[in-house]
């Protein structure tokens, strides 16, 4: 289906919709408020939305403990990164991809040791970032494997057939690539490459060594912790990770990320260069399709269905529960069709916004019965189409004779209403509200529509205490980034009687 791609670059956060047949089935929140360029990168990222994944870090060897088949890496964060066994297999030179054989952690790494690691899930709660000695480059059609020789593909490249051509494209890109590639290296096609040609997968793989060698050199003279590669900003990693063959279009409500998605596109994806676009208005980018409002909704726990029911999606420490309710929709022809339908509209919509809110871990889900196995089995099919959709890779069981289906997710990122709200303490933890720094920026986004509504006006911000705190605390960035967004001239001003979601923007003079 045709697909569009919006991205606000917005003052302090970027946001990144996928939107098809006018419906939002994607999105990513990176902030970029209280990110400083430089050095000091790696200290903030993984909080407050900033991601820490794909980043190469050299970092030491804090403890090994072999009960837990681990170690912990110091990383230059608060909290050391973990790195299991299997994911540092390759440092006790085990060659392949398929190797299925884990050694022990002390064969791997010891302690004070500096080794080159990778961020493969940021940090979460308070778990430190995941690693993986096995580091890797991702490009628009294949990814670098400096580690591991040979050629393996993406699981979602189907078909023996279609298989084994990519194989041999992909052998033969290394065969035919010689001293521009990385000595040893290997590589994983991604989907993309299945629509490439031979010379677009040997330039791919040329750029990618291109990126490679200033890590090696970084590496020479860097002292642990330190990073020595950031993956690509938020939109040029949009354009390489999310735009594909029926991308219509892509969206961007920014002269300066417009021309950097541009750079990008002459550099890796000349194909795509034609459809990125500049909004200009009328109004703000989202309102296109009226995401604002639906952005907010996936912090409540609440998603109404077509015929009426809705299904509750809760999260705890251990799992997140779906509970699906019928709510007062009756079919005609009895209870069996009318649980059918509602599971059916259920199953349909849980894997849209497992996407949408990044839930991640052990999910389970409460469907309400069903007698028939061809219902369920009908239910089981529309479920796994819905998640089949998903980047992050998930796995379904059967459902059980009370209904439930548990779903496993992969942990990669806090899940969107961690980022944005956090549990209020005057409901004892049974409710949650926005968090300050979730206000100011919705308060940022207020003042660019203000500004473009009342080009050249002064803008008074009133807003409660704590969110002004958080707004002069970042103030140079704040003030830079409205500046370039056409809100040069903001004032704010803290009132006591604002709750911490209440706010008014207005022009001045």
């Amino acid at each position: 289906m045709p697909k569009e791609v919006l991205i606000n670059a917005g003052a302090g956060e970027i946001r990144v919709a996928v939107v098809e047949d006018g419906r939002l089935q994607e999105l990513a929140l990176e902030r970029t408020i209280g990110l400083d360029d430089g050095a000091v990168r790696g200290r903030a990222e993984g909080r407050s939305g900033h991601s820490l994944v794909g980043n190469i870090i050299l970092g030491r060897v804090q403890r090994v403990l072999p009960g837990m088949q681990a170690a912990f890496v110091d990383i230059g964060m608060d909290r050391a990164g973990f790195l299991g066994a299997r994911e540092a297999r390759c440092l006790a030179d085990l060659p392949g991809f398929e190797e299925e054989r884990t050694p022990k952690i002390g064969d791997c790494v010891h302690e004070g040791e500096e080794i080159l690691v990778q961020v493969v899930k940021d940090p979460i709660g308070e778990k430190g970032a995941r690693l993986s000695a096995n580091v890797t480059i991702p490009g628009r059609l294949a990814v670098l494997v400096p580690n591991q020789p040979g050629v393996a593909l993406s699981r979602r490249i189907e078909g023996e057939a279609e298989r084994a051509r990519m194989l041999a494209m992909g052998a033969a890109m290394i065969e035919e690539g010689g001293d521009r590639l990385v000595p040893g290296a290997g590589y994983i096609l991604r989907t993309a490459a299945t629509d490439a040609t031979p010379t677009d997968l040997k330039e791919d793989a040329e750029r990618l060594a291109d990126a490679w060698q200033p890590v090696l050199a970084r590496r020479q003279r860097a002292a642990a912790p330190a990073t020595l590669y950031h993956d690509l900003d938020p939109v040029e990693r949009t354009l390489r990770d999310m735009v594909r063959v029926e991308t219509v279009r892509v969206l961007i409500d920014d002269a300066a990320a417009v021309e950097a998605a541009r750079a990008y596109c002459r550099r890796a994806m000349p194909e795509a260069e034609s459809k990125i676009e500049r909004f200009a208005g009328p109004g703000a980018l989202f309102d296109l399709y009226d995401l604002e409002e639906e952005i907010d909704r996936l912090i409540s726990p609440r998603v109404p269905l077509p015929s009426g029911g809705w299904i509750t999606i809760e999260s705890t420490e251990a799992l997140t529960a779906v509970d699906v309710n019928s709510g007062s929709f009756t079919a005609s022809t009895g209870l069996e069709e009318t649980s059918v339908k509602v599971n059916l509209e259920a199953a349909n919509e849980i894997g849209r916004q497992v996407r949408l809110r990044g839930v991640g871990g052990l999910i389970v889900v409460d469907f309400i019965h069903l007698d028939e196995a061809a219902n369920i089995a009908r239910v089981l099919e529309v479920l796994e189409s819905s998640l089949s959709k998903d980047h992050t890779p998930t796995q379904i069981s059967p459902m059980s004779e009370f209904g439930l289906v548990e779903i496993t997710r992969k942990r990669v990122r806090d899940p969107l209403a961690k980022l944005m709200s956090e549990c209020c303490r005057s409901c004892s933890g049974r409710g949650r509200k926005r968090t300050r720094d979730s206000v100011a920026l919705e308060v940022m986004r207020r003042v660019e529509r203000t500004a473009a509504a009342a080009p050249g006006k002064a803008i008074v911000v009133r807003a409660a205490p704590e969110v002004v705190q958080w707004l002069e605390d970042h103030g140079g960035e704040v003030g830079a980034a409205l500046a370039r967004r056409g809100a040069p001239r903001v004032r704010f001003e803290a009132h006591d009687h604002y709750a911490r979601e209440g706010f008014d923007v207005a022009t001045s003079g």
